[in-house]
């Protein structure tokens, strides 16, 4: 079975990569490396069942080409980021709405059996409506939003129209292996962690109670997994809410990524790095426009329908993240 996984030189679409490789499917990846990072698919280049295409889904050929002879396509590649939708709303527009419907109406043409894509949270905007349920959102709070929420009503379009099998996902703040730091748009766990691994303090938006529900990346890759082997023909045309269905506090987040590398830090042997990192607090600046305050998964739909179980609680993932960043790092281990 032939995969095409867009933006899988990507943060999520990189771990998709990696997954699926490791469970035989012939993976092709298409990047343009606007975001994407070789380094992170570096591992894959000598597996005979991985190829890479360098391209760009806002050109139509290149998905024609992409598509073609594929079984399914995981659409992860998009222009990420609330405040960079902000300063540019065209370009994420050109790449989240012009590149989607590239890729929707290419696999359409060339009979793709089913075509799985990334929405977002953010699409549930002022909603005051918690948890989050499917069937009820808000007014999208940016042009990013806006831009997911156009994705969400073409691919149903798409499946009411054309028949196509289509299933979204409404990602609830991804983190993990291979998310970059360094990014002026890095989301809030790598900032955190590389302000802690540089002795820094990290800087929190707002009081520190804005919540989340933070996601570890694996239960992400297992979702789009079971989407992909999934029989449930009532699993079709439609969007699920991808999260764990925990409620953390920006407060509780700084805290538990301090702890974890504590112990990291004791577990090394790093004494001294222990007593630096126990007095470090964070700095807290105005809230970001766009942000949303409270976000919480309900995530009985994914459950009913893809038998949907994230594996992977917060504390775990944090650990796991952190120790990936001290090792990939200039850390002693």
């Amino acid at each position: 079975m032939k995969v095409l996984v867009t933006g899988g030189a990507g943060f999520i679409g990189s771990n998709l990569c990696e997954r699926l490789v490791q469970e035989d499917y012939e993976v092709i990846c298409l990047d343009n490396f606007i975001t994407g990072k070789r380094e992170n698919i570096k591992g894959l280049f000598d597996k005979e069942n991985f190829s890479l295409i360098e391209g760009d889904i806002r050109d139509y050929e290149t998905c024609l080409k992409a598509t073609n002879g594929i079984d399914i396509v995981l659409h992860e590649a998009a222009l990420g980021s609330v405040p960079r939708s902000i300063e540019n709303p065209l370009l994420t527009h050109q790449c989240n709405v012009d590149g989607f419907v590239n890729m929707l109406n290419a696999s359409r043409e060339n009979n793709v059996e089913r075509f799985i894509y990334a929405s977002s949270s953010s699409v549930y905007g002022d909603s005051e409506v918690l948890p989050r349920v499917e069937d009820k959102i808000g007014n999208p709070l940016s042009p990013y939003a806006v831009t997911k929420l156009t994705n969400e009503l073409y691919a149903n379009n798409f499946a009411r129209v054309y028949g196509m099998k289509v299933i979204g996902f409404r990602y609830f703040n991804v983190f993990g292996k291979n998310q970059d730091p360094d990014s002026p748009y890095a989301a809030v766990i790598p900032r955190f962690i590389k302000a802690l691994l540089n002795g820094q303090s990290p800087v929190i938006y707002g009081d520190g109670e804005t919540t989340r529900d933070f996601c570890y990346v694996d239960n992400v890759v297992e979702a789009n997994l079971l989407a992909m082997k999934t029989d449930n023909l009532e699993a079709f045309g439609k969007v699920y809410n991808v999260g764990i269905g925990e409620q953390t506090s920006l407060n509780e987040l700084f805290m538990l990524i301090k702890t974890s590398l504590i112990n990291i830090y004791e577990g090394n042997g790093r004494l001294e790095d222990v007593l630096k990192l126990k007095l470090i607090e964070p700095k807290y600046a105005a809230f970001r426009k766009g942000d949303v305050r409270h976000s919480l998964a309900c995530i009985e739909k994914c459950k009913k329908n893809l038998a949907y179980c994230p594996r992977v609680r917060l504390a775990t993932g944090i650990y796991y993240t952190c120790w990936n960043y001290y090792i990939d790092g200039d850390a002693e281990t």
